[in-house]
């Protein structure tokens, strides 16, 4: 089994990749409204800053910047996804890995983080 290590920095600045299990779906851009009630709703719970999102078809890519004593962007994501997969629910099968694993057919299982940004001046 994969280790995965994150780089994990409180307050730190991400640049995030979130994918679509199924890549020729358009859900992110066909259901925005539910998207951006479920980002709202984390957000509210677990506040971070957005600097950059953009959403195409069947993935995401944003930057955000977490809270000075905070590093807990995998809570985030998880939250979203699993607010945005409620707003969508459908009739769907799930295997016994991914009902263990509370996930549903939307997602792909992980999501890609790049390493935390310095914070730079702009002149």
């Amino acid at each position: 089994m994969p280790n995965y290590r994150r780089n994990r920095v409180p307050g730190g600045t991400y640049f995030f990749t979130v994918n679509l299990l199924e890549r020729r779906k358009r859900l992110l851009v066909d259901h925005i409204d539910e998207l951006r009630i479920s980002i709202r709703k984390t957000r509210h719970k677990n506040p971070f800053h957005i600097d950059a999102w953009v959403v195409l078809p069947d993935h995401m890519h944003c930057i955000w910047t977490l809270q000075e004593s905070d590093d807990n962007y995998s809570g985030r994501w998880q939250s979203i996804k699993k607010e945005f997969s409620k707003s969508t629910l459908s009739s769907e099968y799930r295997s016994e890995a991914r009902i263990k694993n509370k996930e549903r057919r939307i997602w792909q299982r992980r999501f890609w983080e790049s390493r935390p940004f310095a914070a730079q001046a702009v002149s």
